[in-house]
């Protein structure tokens, strides 16, 4: 029997339960190129959330509207225009930010997270929910990002969002601005993160024992 879902559910389970980055390990590509500096990580994950958000909800307004053949098709129009709106209105309003994330804004159209939800929940749940499922995957996204990315900003420059942290004696881990970096600090958050996923369901299912 399938547990019934609610808004506050399925908000959380894309936040936690099955954070994209965290659990899932979807997104990767911006996650690892990116994350830097905290700014890119709020940027890259609020424009994902956007995205999510929007095509999620037309997706599950038209999803006994669009035949079965052409679904794909479909879905890439919708979050197209979402991620081209979104692009427009950063060059507009955020230059600089725009700058800097560069090509990883036009490629949110082929984020695995995005095609992800639209097929396996958008195109199966009414749009309330469709809204919810968006933005916890989209909230989880940009938490995750940007918690990566504070840490590699502070180690690989010595601020976070670019306020002087470390002493200035300092010398900068060069090797957190590159790739590298990112998936040594994206591997040991990983590791912290499923401790105490798995600490806290143990705890739970002591707890449901004693009951």
């Amino acid at each position: 029997m399938h547990k019934k879902q609610n808004f506050l559910s399925v908000f959380l389970n894309g936040l936690i339960v099955e954070n994209p980055t965290f659990v899932l390990m979807l997104g990767m590509c911006p996650t690892l190129g990116i994350t830097t500096q905290a700014m890119n990580g709020v940027g890259m994950g609020l424009a994902t959330t956007f995205v999510l958000v929007f095509s999620n909800l037309f997706i599950s307004l038209l999803r006994n509207i669009i035949p079965e053949k052409v679904r794909i098709p479909s879905y890439i129009v919708i979050i197209a225009s979402f991620v081209t709106l979104i692009d427009l209105m950063m060059q507009a309003f955020l230059p600089d930010l725009r700058a800097s994330l560069g090509t990883y804004i036009p490629l949110i159209t082929v984020n695995c997270i995005i095609f992800a939800r639209a097929e396996s929940y958008a195109a199966k749940n009414p749009p309330i929910l469709s809204i919810a499922d968006g933005l916890g995957m989209g909230l989880g996204f940009t938490c995750s990002i940007t918690l990566l990315s504070c840490v590699r900003e502070l180690f690989g420059s010595g601020t976070i969002f670019g306020l002087q942290m470390m002493p200035e004696a300092y010398q900068p881990m060069a090797v957190m601005n590159q790739v590298p970096g990112g998936f040594v600090t994206l591997g040991l958050m990983m590791i912290i993160v499923n401790f105490i996923r798995t600490a806290i369901q143990n705890k739970n299912t002591r707890k449901e024992a004693a009951a």
